[in-house]
């Protein structure tokens, strides 16, 4: 009797010791990914009340870390780790700024502008500017940079046709986020770096939806905005093509880039985009003419990509603290109930980074650093799941507290008030983009 009382005892005491541990390790999971969301909400607070971006997320990660009890030297541990994770890529990204130095300065991006609209004509207007904006992208510039190239053309347009000016933004913000998803622009250099995946395979991932994307943007989306705001002749600047290199010229430089990055697939050598997205640049500014000028080229480039290079330091902080929490263990048991959660849980992380950046770029840096591995272990792969991320990026990339909402309504002339109307329709680009991708894998990923 007094055998089976003892037996009874120790599986008492072995049950409550087991109960407990688990409850501790679920309080201290919890306690984790609630301090990491916090130090996240943080970052975005301070952004909103117009604190550097790059302050702020350094402020946020510090204080998640304290928050989840883990001392102030893990929390810098962990936060130089998540900057470690991403200096690859932010070594590629300033190489990136050669080619992107090259298009803006020798007006190589304005001739391909001019020449895309001019061959579609007035009647297809809103796909020329949005095709415009797309190529654009997809060779390198930056949105923003492509959108403000693009604008004065789309003024004079817009005066002349009397067009309205929210249909003509979204057509440049549209497509030029479906350049976006397929361009050697941080945002997908740097999701594929943390992926592990080759960046052509990445670019080449979401050519389907970044066409489907444009077509859905110009036929669908422009449409749906009411015919306000509509331009007068008043309002028009002279369209000026003098100086401008020729197309071929122009496009020289992004070829070989493109050349150099698609001997992988082709014949399995490998040029790393850093030596591809530099050259490239190179033979632009020799083709073009502007060798004499190379150097404030590679300087605007430069100065471009350093700004980016800076934001994302504070980035890898966040993510470092973000990946370390257990906010992505959370996330996958909320997405585990549902169908291809894990394939969800991709755009959707990449999403969510995105609107508390107002970033692509930083969005699809904290969203890959974070969720990454978890996102592979669910069955992703490498490739898609970098695919995935960068899409999921331009839902919400271009809210009020990021810049690129007030460069491109100052380039067209908006009001705040006007520019926050368009929102709405740009989330629904974004949400497009990152379905088409999600679809795109699903039936032939």
């Amino acid at each position: 009797m007094n055998f089976i009382l003892a037996i009874a005892l120790n599986l008492h005491y072995l049950c409550t010791l087991l109960l407990t541990f688990t409850l501790n390790q679920y309080q201290k999971t919890m306690d984790s990914a609630l301090a990491a969301l916090i130090g996240l909400v943080l970052s975005i607070v301070l952004i909103i009340k117009k604190v550097s971006p790059v302050y702020s997320l350094i402020i946020g990660a510090v204080t998640g870390g304290l928050l989840a009890g883990w001392g102030l030297e893990t929390t810098v541990t962990e936060m130089i780790a998540g900057v470690k994770d991403i200096t690859p890529a932010i070594v590629r990204i300033i190489a990136a700024g050669v080619l992107t130095g090259m298009l803006v300065k020798t007006g190589a991006a304005s001739r391909i502008a001019h020449s895309i609209i001019k061959a579609l004509g007035q009647r297809f207007i809103f796909l020329a500017l949005a095709l415009s904006a797309m190529i654009l992208t997809a060779m390198g510039v930056f949105i923003d940079v492509a959108v403000i190239t693009i604008a004065p053309i789309a003024i004079i347009s817009g005066c002349k046709l009397n067009l309205s000016r929210t249909k003509l933004l979204i057509a440049l913000v549209g497509g030029g986020k479906c350049g976006n998803i397929i361009s050697p622009n941080p945002n997908t250099i740097i999701a594929a770096e943390n992926f592990g995946a080759p960046l052509p395979d990445v670019m080449m991932a979401n050519i389907i939806p970044a066409v489907v994307g444009l077509l859905i943007v110009v036929f669908l989306i422009v449409p749906m905005i009411p015919k306000k705001d509509l331009m007068t002749a008043e309002a028009g600047q002279e369209d000026n093509e003098e100086n401008l290199p020729s197309l071929w010229a122009s496009l020289a430089g992004p070829i070989v880039t493109i050349a150099l990055m698609a001997l992988r697939p082709i014949c399995d050598i490998v040029v790393d985009p850093m030596i591809a997205l530099p050259v490239g640049g190179i033979v632009g500014i020799l083709t073009t003419g502007y060798y004499k000028k190379a150097g404030s080229c590679i300087a605007y480039g430069l100065e471009k990509m350093s700004g980016i290079a800076i934001l994302l330091v504070g980035t890898g902080t966040i993510a470092g603290i973000i990946k370390a929490s257990a906010i992505k263990d959370v996330l996958v048991d909320a997405l585990s109930g549902f169908a291809n959660g894990g394939t969800f849980m991709a755009p959707i992380s990449g999403a969510i980074m995105s609107a508390a950046t107002a970033s692509s770029t930083a969005g699809a840096t904290i969203a890959s650093a974070s969720f990454g591995q978890a996102i592979m272990a669910a069955g992703v792969t490498a490739v898609w799941g970098a695919a995935m991320v960068n899409s999921g990026a331009t839902v919400l990339d271009h809210l009020p507290h990021g810049s690129f909402f007030h460069a491109t309504g100052g380039t067209m002339g908006m009001s705040v008030n006007q520019r926050l109307k368009l929102i709405p329709y740009e989330t629904l680009v974004g949400f497009v983009l990152a379905m088409g991708t999600v679809l795109t894998y699903m039936f032939i990923g």
